[in-house]
């Protein structure tokens, strides 16, 4: 495979559609497509000016057996999404016109793309960086307006701009270092002592804020992680169906049915909760429920909020003062099942809120969802007005570039030669360019890339 070769791929999801696009970018992209295409009017698609849509048909040339009625859009580079020349072909929806088409791109020469390849191109041609080019992704997997919207942001280089700006700052700093390194016959004033560290620690402070919206980025990318936890027949599936408004889990009056965890996602207040239906918790002989247990226990210490559910209708057990005992310091929400029945239940002691509700009703549920609301919008909402998306990704590079800032600051303070200073800089400076693509490696472009859908 080679950069220079023309790429094709279905671009639309597969199965049933008004209209299903193949998309084709590289040098060759037109020619090839004109081999196959024949326009309703007497005109070549070669000769064809640039961002104009044509009608037509796909046929085998081989043959002349028509295979489809298209419109075909020619986009000529620089001025595309890969910065080459791309042709679009839009066929009617539908796996048997698409791929017959494709079939004949790829006998004439041109290549299936690799998932992520056009955005690759993008990249690699210099039209986006890395951060924008991951949030193409992000678009493509948002749930909700709010992670919608912070996703364009990154696209319209909202992240990177911010990472540029420190790069600029670090990148005046160790020139200024390097200066009196190279030229030490020019006498060059080479910065030290307390002004140097005042400049390297204003890119350390730059740096701090871009890491304080790691916790916004994982939750507006993967959801809140909400466990719902409780002893047997509860009514902890009822309450994940009664939340999705839809039977997704199993409801028996058998305790113990749930034996795994099972994952959906809600949105509440703009913001995708992630909930995570949990397996009894209590004591059993059975292999397979102890394994559910143990995967219930887990969803405790990795939620961000676990809402306990009790049954309203009975005493408080020794099982449920296990779940109390595993939830404590976690931000919980007690739900109190079965209002619609003559409370039994004692007053609970642990839970940070309290919510009756009933899952056969309803009642209470808009509580419980505003209860949530609330919780999310304390503990996970970033302090700022306004805080970068930041990746996991983006994080360990930061990480980076704050450690080496860090080890930098130590020399200064311990009057180290320039050379020390200048390299600890120069990794910080490597470390801020992989979160933007000026400086990065084909393992790391695999990663990010090998992502993405096939098409995009």
């Amino acid at each position: 495979m080679s950069e220079l070769d023309t790429i094709c791929a279905v671009s639309t999801p597969p199965g049933e559609g008004g209209i299903g696009i193949i998309r084709m970018s590289g040098k060759d992209a037109v020619d090839i497509a004109a081999k196959i295409f024949t326009p309703r009017r007497n005109e070549r698609l070669e000769a064809s000016a640039s961002h104009r849509l044509l009608y037509g048909h796909v046929a085998d040339p081989s043959t002349g057996e028509l295979v489809d009625e298209v419109l075909v859009s020619v986009m000529r580079g620089p001025a595309t999404y890969t910065r080459e020349d791309v042709v679009e072909i839009n066929c009617h929806g539908g796996m048997a016109p698409l791929w017959r088409t494709m079939n004949l791109l790829v006998a004439r020469g041109a290549r299936q793309a690799e998932p992520g390849e056009f955005t690759k191109r993008a990249f690699l041609n210099g039209r986006i960086d890395l951060a924008q080019a991951e949030a193409v992704m992000d678009i493509i997997r948002s749930r909700t307006e709010l992670s919608h919207r912070a996703a364009n942001e990154q696209l319209l280089g909202g992240l990177s701009a911010e990472v540029t700006a420190l790069r600029d700052r670090l990148v005046s700093i160790v020139a200024s270092v390097e200066a009196g390194i190279d030229f030490p016959e020019e006498d060059i004033e080479t910065p030290s002592g307390r002004p140097l560290a005042e400049d390297v620690s204003g890119v350390q402070r730059g740096i701090d804020e871009l890491l304080s919206g790691v916790v916004y980025g994982r939750i507006i990318r993967e959801g809140f992680s909400t466990a719902i936890v409780g002893r047997p027949n509860v009514g902890k599936s009822s309450l994940l169906n009664a939340l999705l408004k839809q039977d997704r889990a199993i409801v028996t009056e058998i305790p113990g049915t749930t034996r795994d965890v099972l994952e959906e996602y809600l949105n509440i207040a703009g913001v995708p909760l992630r909930i995570l239906d949990t397996a009894g918790i209590r004591q059993s002989r059975d292999v397979v429920e102890q394994e559910g247990v143990r995967r219930s226990l887990a969803a405790i210490a990795s939620g961000d909020i676990v809402l306990i559910v009790f049954d309203g209708s009975e005493p408080l057990t020794a099982e449920d003062r296990r779940v109390l005992d595993e939830a404590r310091g976690k931000a919980t929400i007690g739900v109190i099942n079965k209002s619609d029945l003559p409370r039994t239940l004692e007053k609970l002691d642990g839970p940070d809120v309290q919510v009756e509700l009933s899952c056969r009703t309803g009642a209470g549920l808009d509580r419980l969802r505003q209860s949530i609301s609330d919780m999310m919008k304390q503990g996970a909402m970033p302090p700022r007005e306004h805080a970068w998306a930041v990746n996991q990704r983006h994080k360990t590079a930061l990480e980076q570039a704050r450690e080496g800032l860090e080890k930098a600051l130590e020399s200064i303070k311990s009057d180290l030669s320039p050379e020390f200073i200048a390299v600890d800089l120069r990794g910080a400076l490597d470390s801020l360019g992989l979160i933007i693509g000026a400086t990065y490696t084909e393992d790391i472009l695999e990663r990010i890339f090998n992502d993405f859908c096939i098409g995009k």
